[in-house]
């Protein structure tokens, strides 16, 4: 059976895609693991993109699954994209989903702009409470604190270069929600152009926030993705 591997996106866990992970058990052997510092996680050495590819890497390795196929929910898909250009050899293939691939410095103070602790519970009480008990027993506004950090240094400066796209041979569907405020049509299908292997989907209906998303539309185009390229390379 084919394994697959969730990976959340920042300040979530791997708990958020227990929906997904429900849908796909059928089909597949599902992993899921939390970054450093998410979902009650100890902090690594390393909270960046880089630092969180390493840990899957060792996750793979620990596992003994490579290679694995990774769907990557927004920050998941730009962890799982690096991770696949850096080491091709522990990857099958690359889902993303909401993943923002372009960065500058506007761009990364206007999320900054959205992760400040006090006024998140302040404002939005529910939230902060949930926050605070996805990331416990780490403090919850500490890890807001330095995906804002990890934001700002993606801003200076993209872990991923728009040039690495064309060097990232493994299959990559990158797919976005129709109606997703944060990442643009444009940047997604820029990636989906530039990749020597990409392919691209829209979700109807669908936001940003991924509990906002249709688990099952999402395992359907995860589940086609996979037995397309798998098809393929029996032909070869």
């Amino acid at each position: 059976m084919n394994q697959i591997l969730l990976l959340h996106g920042a300040i979530g866990s791997k708990d958020q895609l227990q929906p997904l992970k429900s849908l796909l058990e059928n089909d597949f052997i599902v992993h899921s693991l939390n970054f450093g510092g998410h979902g009650g996680e100890a902090f690594g050495n390393d909270f960046s993109i880089q630092g969180f590819s390493v840990e899957v890497a060792e996750y793979i390795r620990q596992q003994d699954i490579s290679p694995v196929h990774i769907f990557g929910y927004s920050m998941g898909g730009y962890v799982a994209a690096y991770l696949a250009l850096k080491q091709p050899g522990l990857v099958k293939c690359v889902v993303t989903l909401a993943t923002k691939f372009h960065w500058d410095e506007s761009i990364a103070a206007k999320e900054i702009k959205m992760l400040d602790g006090d006024k998140i519970a302040e404002k939005l009480p529910a939230f902060a409470e949930q926050l605070a008990q996805r990331h416990a027993p780490n403090n919850w506004k500490a890890v807001l604190q330095k995906t804002g950090e990890m934001l700002l240094a993606m801003g200076i400066d993209n872990p991923l270069k728009e040039t690495d796209y064309g060097k990232i041979e493994t299959p990559v569907l990158v797919m976005l929600g129709d109606r997703d405020k944060m990442v643009s049509f444009d940047e997604t299908v820029g990636v989906y152009q530039s990749l020597p292997n990409g392919s691209m989907a829209v979700l109807p209906a669908s936001p940003h926030p991924f509990e906002q998303v249709d688990a099952g539309q999402l395992a359907y185009q995860i589940r086609h993705f996979i037995s397309r390229i798998s098809l393929m390379k029996e032909d070869f």
